[in-house]
């Protein structure tokens, strides 16, 4: 079991891609569930004030650095994680594991129309991949063990949660034992890039640590005073806790 290292308090697994990926893997063929956390500049900075969001990221199997700023701040704090495992990268690489090994998914969140759509895409881009359901993320908690059971009837080796922070996590601490699924991955606005509703930031961006740049200029007036609020609070940690270690 590999160490978890610390960034900005909270325990990241240093792991590459293809280590997440033989993880995964395993974890189906082993039949032991593996529930994946994913954290970016802002989830750092809920977390701190957000005792349920990080409780629910902390009991996660796995936690991952979603983020390229999150690998950027580990580099100056000492702790250097390998790379960044981007929850929408990694949402691709299971979708194609699957659609070699022939895996069961269940996908879980967004509108229907979205889900429609990007059900279909799947469909179309991974085969031997089985839809073993699908369903919105318009539910209530109370409802919530309702929608685990319906998973575990599926017989869904994987289920991918579409969902926002923090409802998806909680959604997984709470229940995602329940579903039966043996990976289970929170993975945002995945769903809605595959659908085709919005577009991702070309990898050259990507590199530069700027696909949140990205996603401002398509949605400038709903993002601009969040990402300026949380980007501003993240330097600030960061300061922080380099001062603190200095001196």
């Amino acid at each position: 079991m590999t160490l978890r290292s610390e960034v900005l308090d909270a325990r990241i697994d240093p792991l590459t891609m293809d280590e997440v990926i033989r993880r995964c893997v395993d974890a189906i063929a082993l039949r032991r569930p593996l529930t994946i956390g994913v954290v970016n500049a802002a989830k750092l900075v809920n977390m701190r004030a957000d005792a349920l969001l990080r409780e629910s990221v902390e009991t996660c199997e796995l936690v991952l650095a979603d983020g390229q700023a999150v690998v950027w701040a580990s580099r100056v704090l000492g702790a250097k994680l390998p790379e960044r495992v981007a929850g929408v990268d990694l949402f691709m690489e299971l979708l194609a594991e699957g659609d070699r090994r022939g895996y069961r998914a269940f996908f879980l969140g967004a509108t229907q129309e979205v889900l429609d759509r990007m059900t279909a895409e799947i469909g179309h881009r991974f085969p031997g991949l089985v839809i073993a359901g699908a369903r919105n993320g318009y539910f209530d908690d109370a409802q919530s063990g309702q929608v685990a059971q319906e998973i575990r009837d599926s017989g869904a080796d994987l289920l991918f949660l579409g969902m926002t922070s923090p409802k998806k996590e909680i959604f997984v601490r709470e229940w995602g034992g329940h579903t039966g699924a043996m990976v289970v991955h929170g993975v945002g606005g995945s769903f809605d890039i595959l659908s085709g509703q919005t577009k991702r930031a070309p990898l050259s961006w990507q590199r530069l640590g700027l696909e949140w740049f990205y996603r401002l200029i398509q949605e400038p007036v709903r993002l601009g005073p969040r990402y300026l609020k949380t980007n501003a609070r993240f330097i600030l940690m960061i300061a922080q806790q380099r001062m603190g270690r200095t001196k």
